[in-house]
């Protein structure tokens, strides 16, 4: 069963943090999208998107609250499941935040 077709190139932006265990469902991570939004950063140019079927792609930046963080991280890798947890932390680089 896969989630999505998967050209290997880009991914949903509600499956990916789903595969990379910032949610605990597909669904929370969807509905966190569409209520919170998230920032992306694809070649240099930043968009704020509010829809669960954005895509990403490796080198992305993704910006997004969770809880009272911030959290930034670099897309390394989309995945092809939700795999256990050192897999997930294989998908990404936490980034420092800025001052």
């Amino acid at each position: 069963m896969t989630d999505e077709p998967d050209d290997g190139v880009s991914v949903r932006l509600d499956v990916w943090l789903w595969r990379a265990r910032f949610f605990r469902t597909r669904a929370l991570s969807a509905e966190h999208v569409r209520k919170s939004g998230v920032r992306l950063s694809h070649a240099g140019l930043i968009r704020r998107t509010d829809k669960p079927g954005a895509t990403l792609a490796a080198g992305d930046i993704v910006t997004f609250g969770k809880g009272a963080n911030i959290l930034t991280v670099e897309v390394l890798d989309l995945g092809t499941r939700r795999g256990p947890a050192d897999e997930a932390r294989s998908l990404y680089r936490p980034l420092e935040a800025g001052p």
